[in-house]
């Protein structure tokens, strides 16, 4: 037991290395500057190379040791070549970040089919996939490893009325008991598995709801009577990620001002 340790050495990622789905904007990209910031060596991934390009160029400018592998984290040969080339880059991966996804709206019985497989491939099959890549080439083998899954707490209980994303939801609750099962079953091999639940942050992804509800509104039903901003999600990723949190596993921590203590989410 290394007691003796100050809480600064605990957080310090000086030495880990990170490969971060999404990574290119929103709050996936705040999440490798947390990372990168403390320390670790960064791979940030996502479609669009012109939107990596501008998110590697902003990490190398603060100082971090970053890269990008464009890839469709839906799309299972993409996942493969994407932990092939991350692997390459970084020798091992230390910290997994699962945060690509998407969302639909529609109201539930005109769901198209083919827009809630494309929302559960990326956002429950992806997070699969990676883990399973991640786990079996660098994480098993050394018997450590973290993986960090981006739920919401759209997958904790139902939505407000403004809100059709029935997809969505079920993909989030469905992440939230990956995250569970993984921490348990691979827990013995030095694996720990924990989720965050972000609520509102303002991203391309809530921009519709955000301009149709007013950011306001929605800040005004917060406990904190904010939505989130671009520093909200560094603090627990770096705990999930350090050894700060080495003794948390299979937990779902929501960041949302305190919206899902109100429902008991």
């Amino acid at each position: 037991m290394n007691a003796s340790r100050k809480v600064q050495q605990l957080f310090d990622l000086t030495g880990k290395t990170a490969l971060v789905t999404g990574g290119s904007r929103g709050l996936g990209l705040q999440m490798a500057f947390a990372l990168g910031e403390a320390g670790a060596k960064v791979v940030v991934s996502s479609r669009k190379e012109g939107d990596l390009q501008e998110a590697v160029a902003a990490l190398k400018a603060a100082g971090i040791d970053a890269s990008y592998v464009a890839a469709d984290a839906g799309k299972p040969e993409d996942i493969a070549r994407l932990a092939d080339e991350a692997l390459a880059r970084l020798g091992e991966i230390d910290i997994l970040v699962n945060n690509a996804g998407a969302t639909w709206g529609a109201p539930a019985q005109d769901h198209p089919l083919e827009a809630w497989d494309k929302v559960m491939n990326l956002n429950v099959r992806g997070y699969f996939l990676l883990a399973q890549a991640v786990a079996k080439r660098s994480m098993i083998p050394r018997k450590q490893g973290r993986i960090i899954n981006v739920a919401s707490i759209a997958g904790l209980g139902g939505n407000p009325p403004f809100m059709q994303t029935i997809a969505y939801n079920t993909s989030k609750g469905a992440v939230v008991n990956f995250t569970r099962a993984l921490a348990c079953e691979w827990g013995h091999l030095g694996i720990r598995v924990n989720a965050i639940a972000p609520g509102f942050f303002p991203s391309k992804m809530t921009a519709g709801i955000l301009s149709m509800v007013g950011e306001e509104t929605i800040a005004n039903h917060s406990p904190l009577l904010r939505v989130g901003d671009d520093e909200d999600l560094k603090g627990i990723t770096l705990l999930f990620a350090s050894d700060a949190g080495k003794h948390i596993t299979g937990q779902i921590m929501a960041v949302d001002g305190g919206v899902s203590a109100q429902t008991g989410g």
